[in-house]
């Protein structure tokens, strides 16, 4: 972490999912001497989209960088549910490929659902299973969605315990919002969501110890919404005419908080190191 020029501390993401990595490698080196092949990653790409394009194209190279076989399969738009089906069973009866991740969204986000729900449990590194969020929720071991098993990571970097903090979370959906919940509840936060239905937002963010912003605004928080002290963690990825701005409007919020992520460098280089990690934990059974 470094000083901002500001009162706040950076969380610094890239730092952090670099040390990351590097124990990721060694662990990848590991299986691989014990088992004769490497952890293997299957990737689902549908479509064209540029961005998801990108987002491959950074987790073939993380594997690359932890030691990790990649497999990516690139289906054309109008690929029918079956025929995505099809390639995923495939990829769960291979014992090459420890993790199945399937880039969304897809052309057709109605789908998204059924077709995640064919990737078993067991594989599925991104945690969006049912059966994987169900066991968050029940706080037994599974494989955790990964944006919000970095946020844990970011936070803990601070040195700042989570035990007995009031945590709020501004966002309830099931990648992030949900699922950073829980895994605060099960770090001993107390722990408050916020929605777009909530009252008062502005009360109950500025309780917060933790403030976790993950709403999909741009620059939807202000300083004036956040304890003094308070963690900051913004999830947002907003573009703007080509520029990139989180959830929370930083230079005020670096103002008031101890600790804040920025974005880009912050949430974003965690979710990736996080899929990896989770590749390496279904490979050894973590999964399971």
């Amino acid at each position: 972490m470094s000083e901002n020029l500001n009162c706040s501390k950076l969380i610094d993401g890239k730092a952090l999912s670099a040390e990351i990595r590097q124990s990721l490698k060694s662990r990848s080196e590991v299986f691989e001497k014990s088992f004769g092949r490497k952890v293997g990653l299957a990737v689902i790409l549908v479509g064209e989209d540029p961005a998801s394009k990108i987002y491959v194209g950074n987790k073939i190279k993380a594997c690359e960088e932890v030691g990790l076989k990649s497999f990516a399969y690139y289906l054309p738009e109008g690929a029918s549910k079956k025929e995505i089906i099809e390639l995923i069973e495939t990829l769960n009866s291979d014992s090459c490929v420890d993790g199945i991740l399937v880039q969304l969204p897809l052309p057709n986000k109605s789908d998204e659902s059924e077709i995640l729900s064919h990737v078993l449990p067991s594989k599925d590194v991104d945690g969006f299973h049912a059966v994987n969020a169900g066991n968050l929720l029940l706080g037994n071991e599974n494989l955790t969605a990964c944006t919000p098993s970095g946020i844990i990571e970011l936070i803990k970097s601070t040195g700042i315990s989570i035990e007995g903090k009031h945590a709020v979370v501004l966002g309830r959906s099931n990648i992030v919002g949900k699922p950073i919940a829980m895994l605060l509840l099960q770090n001993d936060a107390t722990v408050t969501v916020c929605h777009s239905k909530t009252r008062n937002i502005s009360d109950i963010t500025k309780q917060a110890d933790i403030l976790v912003v993950a709403i999909g605004k741009k620059e939807f928080v202000t300083g004036d919404m956040i304890k003094k002290g308070a963690v900051v963690i913004d999830v947002g990825m907003n573009r703007v005419d080509g520029k990139l701005y989180g959830d929370v409007n930083f230079e005020q919020a670096s103002k008031h908080a101890s600790y804040i992520t920025p974005v880009p460098g912050g949430v974003g280089p965690m979710t990736i190191t996080m899929l990896m990690s989770n590749t390496l934990k279904a490979a050894m059974g973590g999964g399971k």
